[in-house]
C-alpha cells in the first residue's frame, strides 16, 4: 500500500462502480493490520437465525454494493476524504468450522481482539446479529465495558434465548459486563419487549420517525456521554420498503436518510467499533438492501476519521 493509502496493485486502484470489486469499497485487501487504522472485516455466519437465512452471504453482498460508493473523492455531504485521515483495509472474512457457533466465537474473539490490541478500531460485516456478542467480547477484552448505541426492529434482550440466538445478546452483554445499558440506547424498536424490567433507553420507530434527527442525536449523545462507545447497526431497523433482503423485518421501520442523518450527527464521540449486520442478499431485491448496508458502513468509516487528525 502506498503513502497516501492507496493500493499498489493497480488491480484496485479503480473508481469503477462493477469492475474489479473484490473487497469493500474497492479497499486494499490485506491481513497487515499494523499498517492500519481502520480495519473492516466480514463474518459470514447465519447459525443463530430464527426467520429467514442467508445472511452468511451478507459481506459478499454489501462488499459487491459498495461498487456504487467507490467513485466520489469525498463522502456527501462531509467535508474531507476519510481516506486521508485513516488508512483502512478489508481483512476479508473471517473463517470458522462450517455448522459450529463456538468455532465463530472463538475466531472472532481472537481475532478482532488482536486487532484491538493493537490500538485500530473495527467494522464487522455480518452474518445474522448473534455475532455482536462475541464482538463486544473482543472489544473488552483491551477497552472494557462500553456504551452502545443500537438500531434495530428488536431489542435482542429475551432471557428466554438459547445460547446460540441471535435475540438475546443484549440480555447476556450487560450480565458478562461487556456493556453499561445505563449508557446505552435504542432506536427504532417496534416489537414487544417488557419495558419494566428493560434496563436501556429505548426511542422507539415511531418516535424515532416524528423527531428531528438533532434531538435524537442530542439524545444519544446525553445517554452516552464521554464512555468509548459501540455502535451496532441490523438492517432491520431500517423499513422494509428501504431493506426487503432481511431475515426478520418489520414493518413501520425508519428511513435510511434518518439513519445517515442520526449517524452523522455523532460526531465527537469516542467510537471504538461498530458493525453492519442481518443482511440476507437472497431476498434482496436491485441491491436495496446492501447499498443502504453499504452506505451505512461507509458513514461509520467517516464519522472515525472525523476526530483523527489529518495526515
Amino acid at each position: 500500500m502506498s503513502e497516501n493509502n492507496q493500493p499498489d496493485n493497480e488491480l484496485f486502484d479503480s473508481y469503477s462502480m462493477f469492475a474489479n470489486v473484490y473487497s469493500y469499497l474497492g479497499l486494499p485487501l490485506s491481513r497487515d493490520v499494523d499498517k492500519a487504522d481502520l480495519v473492516v472485516l466480514g463474518i459470514p455466519y447465519d447459525l443463530a437465525t430464527t426467520g429467514r437465512a442467508g445472511t452468511r452471504h451478507g459481506p459478499q453482498g454489501v462488499r459487491l454494493a459498495s461498487g456504487n460508493l467507490r467513485w466520489e473523492e469525498k463522502r456527501w455531504p462531509w467535508t474531507f476524504n476519510a481516506m486521508d485521515r485513516l488508512k483502512v483495509i478489508d481483512y476479508g472474512d473471517l473463517e470458522f468450522a462450517p455448522g459450529e457457533s463456538q468455532s465463530m466465537i472463538d475466531t472472532v474473539i481472537d481475532t478482532v481482539g488482536g486487532i484491538h490490541a493493537k490500538g485500530k478500531k473495527t467494522l464487522s460485516i455480518g452474518g445474522d446479529h448473534f455475532v455482536t456478542l462475541p464482538l463486544l467480547r473482543a472489544v473488552h477484552q483491551q477497552r472494557g465495558p462500553v456504551a452502545l448505541v443500537h438500531f434495530d426492529a428488536h431489542t435482542d434482550t429475551y432471557k428466554e434465548s438459547s445460547e446460540f440466538d441471535h435475540g438475546g445478546m443484549f440480555y447476556f452483554a450487560p450480565q458478562e459486563g461487556l456493556i453499561d445499558p445505563a449508557r446505552s440506547i435504542q432506536l427504532g424498536i417496534r416489537t414487544e419487549y417488557n419495558p419494566e424490567d428493560h434496563q436501556f433507553q429505548v426511542i422507539d420507530a415511531a418516535a424515532v420517525n416524528d423527531m428531528a434527527a438533532a434531538d435524537i442525536v442530542a439524545a444519544i449523545k446525553q445517554r452516552v456521554g464521554d464512555m468509548p462507545l459501540y455502535l451496532t447497526f441490523d438492517i432491520d431497523c431500517l423499513d422494509p420498503a428501504y431493506a426487503p433482503g432481511t431475515g426478520t423485518p418489520v414493518a413501520g421501520g425508519i428511513t435510511s436518510d434518518k439513519a445517515l442523518k442520526i449517524i452523522r450527527g455523532l460526531v465527537g464521540l469516542n467510537l471504538v467499533g461498530a458493525d453492519v449486520v442481518e443482511v440476507a442478499p437472497s431476498y434482496d431485491h436491485a441491491q436495496i438492501t446492501s447499498l443502504a448496508a453499504a452506505t451505512i458502513g461507509l458513514e461509520l468509516i467517516y464519522l472515525m476519521a472525523s476526530d483523527a487528525e489529518q495526515s
